[in-house]
């Protein structure tokens, strides 16, 4: 799990087993799978509550490292009604919305993990994977 700082494009979205944990679901962590595009190979995911991930205001910010026209054309995030803005710009599910690199454990294929992590409403928290995207470092 690591932080992306160099302009990326992306290519192509994985297959993830599971995408959402409610309450209990993640904790101490969400763990699922996402298979490679280009290998095939299952690779785990783990996704520990407020520990994993990197705001993904980082990676638009700028223009940084993908512009917000990416990220919602990719279907990554959404637009963040005004009346919940404090947890961003752009969120997946209006919760706050991390990030994280990962590789292919067997290609070493680059993904783009996105995810929200938040209390929903009283007594219901949730972790939504928005998904997990292939990418490629401009060069």
């Amino acid at each position: 799990m690591y932080a992306i700082s160099k302009r990326i494009n992306i290519l192509q979205k994985a297959t993830a087993a599971k995408s959402t944990f409610i309450n209990d679901e993640a904790l101490p962590s969400a763990a699922t799978t996402f298979t490679c595009c280009d290998c095939g190979q299952e690779n785990n995911l783990v996704i520990i509550p407020y520990h994993s991930g990197f705001p993904v205001l980082q990676i638009y910010q700028g223009n940084k490292v993908l512009s917000k026209t990416d990220l919602l054309s990719n279907g990554m995030v959404s637009e963040t009604p005004q009346m919940m803005s404090h947890f961003g710009e752009l969120t997946v599910h209006n919760l706050p919305t991390l990030y994280f690199g990962t590789d292919c454990i067997s290609c070493h294929t680059k993904y783009i993990c996105i995810f929200s992590y938040g209390e929903k409403q009283p007594g219901l928290t949730v972790l939504n994977i928005s998904g997990v995207w292939k990418y490629e470092e401009v060069i």
